[in-house]
């Protein structure tokens, strides 16, 4: 059996960018785990999530999957990448509707992976979580998306703060892409500029890195995804 050189937590691993995640750190010989709604089959292990669950339910099937399959295992890091997008202003029919469906998808799983961290990730391992850049101003078309990221900032800041319940030395950090060059944003934005989309492989590797202690940013930062012509700089909001 290959040597385990280190362990993470993908929460969100069946998505687009989850995948990305859990290939990544496959491929560098890592223990990876998956939490989402359906199995990654590239995965070591995987913890399933029930979407007709309550917020509390949730975490406490989650974490009763973590501690039979970690044991007394701790975990190099934990990347929450679940999420997904719905529109509407004040004014739409469905106002309510989607801005609980960006609840759920962003802040119920930013949730329970903090917990999962304080409980789990080593001292000195990593959190990241992922915001929106649109989130950092008022986002009228579409508000329940820009409340649910706008919290998740709000939460990277409060838990890299002191006594937040996190490891010592443990880094927090909080993505913020623009658009992401997923399969399904291809689908829906034939169109668009795609020379302006963040590739899946670059925030990949940027966890990666940050597994091996390189180019660490400071605790608590939210980082802009901001591509160009098919090149991607951090920017620190």
């Amino acid at each position: 059996m290959a040597v385990v050189l280190g362990r993470v937590i993908v929460y969100g691993g069946k998505g687009a960018l989850g995948s990305a995640c859990v290939s990544q750190f496959k491929s560098q010989n890592w223990w990876v785990g998956s939490i989402d709604m359906q199995p990654n089959e590239q995965a070591d292990a995987n913890m399933i999530v029930r979407p007709d669950s309550n917020w509390q339910q949730q975490q406490t099937e989650i974490l009763t999957q973590v501690k039979d399959i970690l044991k007394n295992e701790k975990v190099d890091g934990i990347i929450c990448v679940a999420g997904g997008w719905a529109g509407g202003n004040a004014a739409h029919k469905d106002f309510v509707k989607n801005s609980d469906l960006m609840w759920k998808q962003s802040i119920w799983s930013s949730i329970i992976a903090a917990s999962i961290a304080a409980e789990y990730l080593k001292e000195g391992g990593f959190l990241s979580l992922t915001g929106a850049k649109p989130a950092l101003e008022g986002t009228p078309g579409m508000i329940g998306y820009g409340m649910a990221k706008a919290a998740v900032h709000q939460l990277t800041r409060s838990l890299a703060a002191k006594d937040s319940g996190l490891p010592s030395n443990s880094l927090v950090a909080c993505i913020l892409p623009v658009t992401l060059d997923t399969p399904m944003n291809r689908k829906w934005m034939p169109k668009a500029d795609t020379s302006t989309w963040t590739p899946l492989e670059f925030v990949s590797n940027l966890f990666w890195k940050w597994s091996q202690n390189q180019d660490r940013p400071t605790n608590g930062s939210l980082l802009q995804l901001i591509t160009k012509d098919n090149k991607t700089d951090l920017i620190t909001a």
